[in-house]
């Protein structure tokens, strides 16, 4: 896969991702909000689950994991355990809107989780995109234009953030290796861990009905978001896929205006055109492959009844359009005799 469809698929996995909140929202009046992360995570296996059944060529193209992966799986499960009843607690004491933009946060740790923990590379044209991304989801995360205390809700999102954060670059880790396999086993083992503590907490069993909306909702929002973002992960990395990945709290704070009719302040419009030139600045950096060639270039003349060879070596650095094609180079002579590090030898 190449980085174009890489890039498409992180923002596929954003609109899928996106419809979760709006409809959590409405589902959550009878569903308790740790029964409902567990849904959403049991239905995205099962979802995914199945697909597998009816893709058996293409599942079993894929590496399998393996035993050097189980650290990353567990953390992967851990983390997913955690930061869905984060979300889902902060959408239950806020509003949805609300959620979906500081979900952003999730952009900047995942960011600098890869950099100082897994030592993945980051750009400075990244690093610019992120503070656009950052600054979008401040204007944002406030309550209100006079506001600038975060609310009860935004306390819990913020830690939820912060576990995808972790949780992407785990992930990450181990994206090579089958996608199928990595989201059933998110979703069944993250689902039955929030399951448990849900029952713990002795929230009520929703209806039949309600559970069949909620796995449903999981398959989609979760499961083919996630099978997205994996595929995505392998070709661009975290950093790059979590920023595109910035779009969905856009998406679902629009899909809360039109389903909740929850308002659209004028600071949205603002930080959506913030968010716009983030994830352009990211788009760019993705596609735009930054390298170094080393050429040596030999050509000979007479001059005074004297044969001259001359060598000239040189690099440069240049930036270019990243395709799976190769691309080449021209040099005129006037061009070769003027860049540094050229050799003359006489014969």
């Amino acid at each position: 896969m190449n980085k174009a469809k890489a890039i498409i698929f992180a923002f596929l996995a954003a609109v899928f991702y996106a419809i979760n909140v709006p409809l959590s929202k409405i589902l959550m009046q009878e569903v308790g909000p740790t029964t409902m992360a567990a849904l959403l995570y049991l239905g995205a296996g099962t979802g995914i689950g199945i697909l597998s059944l009816v893709n058996k060529k293409d599942r079993e193209s894929s590496n399998k994991l393996t035993d050097e992966d189980l650290p990353f799986v567990v953390g992967m499960i851990a983390l997913d355990i955690a930061a869905p009843i984060f979300m889902m607690l902060g959408i239950s004491h806020g509003s949805s809107a609300n959620a979906s933009l500081l979900g952003n946060f999730e952009i900047v740790a995942t960011t600098v989780i890869a950099l100082f923990i897994f030592k993945e590379a980051v750009t400075k044209r990244l690093w610019a995109a992120i503070a656009l991304i950052t600054l979008s989801s401040i204007l944002l995360s406030f309550e209100g234009t006079d506001s600038f205390r975060f609310s009860y809700g935004s306390l819990f999102v913020l830690a939820a953030t912060v576990c995808w954060g972790f949780e992407n670059n785990c992930t990450r880790n181990i994206s090579s290796k089958s996608t199928y396999e990595i989201v059933v086993l998110k979703g069944v083992f993250s689902g039955l861990g929030a399951l448990a503590i849900a029952l713990i907490r002795k929230e009520a069993i929703p209806g039949v009905h309600y559970i069949a909306l909620a796995m449903l909702l999981g398959f989609v929002a979760y499961g083919l978001s996630i099978f997205l973002y994996v595929r995505a992960q392998h070709v661009i990395g975290a950093a790059k896929t979590s920023a595109f990945y910035g779009v969905a709290p856009f998406i679902g704070a629009l899909l809360s205006f039109v389903l909740l009719r929850e308002q659209l302040s004028r600071m949205y419009f603002a930080a959506l055109i913030v968010m716009i030139a983030g994830s352009a600045l990211a788009a760019a950096d993705t596609l735009v492959r930054h390298h170094a060639h080393q050429h040596q270039h030999t050509f000979t003349h007479t001059h005074d009844g004297t044969t001259y060879t001359h060598t000239v070596v040189h690099s440069h650095g240049h930036d270019h359009y990243a395709t799976d094609q190769t691309h080449g180079h021209r040099h005129s002579r006037k061009e070769l005799e003027k860049l540094p590090g050229a050799m003359h030898a006489v014969s």
